[in-house]
């Protein structure tokens, strides 16, 4: 399935990041997931739906539930691509910290 939604949109929303949060844990059937949200039933199916179009949920069919998990595959994928990101501001940070310090020492 060919993501059709931008996935840094769909992590953008809380309530889709406390979704991920829940399956980090464990799979959950939609019913279990909106049981956790003062959110109708229908707007946590369509958040589900956003985090599946972006491939950062999987369905797995067992009986008559359907249980979802985490994509690990795409979580990586997204991890790898924030992580020069992440390191460039960490080399930013810890430049300022240095000057910081340096002007503290001066005075």
């Amino acid at each position: 399935m060919k993501s059709r939604r931008d996935v840094f949109q769909a992590i953008a929303d809380p309530t889709r990041r406390a979704i991920l949060t829940l399956l980090a844990a464990h799979a959950m059937t939609p019913g279990a997931i909106a049981d956790q949200f003062d959110s109708t039933r229908q707007t946590i199916s369509k958040h589900i739906q956003i985090l599946t179009e972006c491939e950062l949920l999987r369905s797995e069919q067992s009986g008559r539930e359907i249980h979802y998990h985490l994509n690990l595959e795409k979580m990586v994928e997204i991890a790898e691509f924030i992580e020069p990101f992440r390191q460039l501001w960490d080399d930013r940070f810890n430049r300022l910290e240095a000057v910081m310090k340096n002007e503290t020492l001066k005075k």
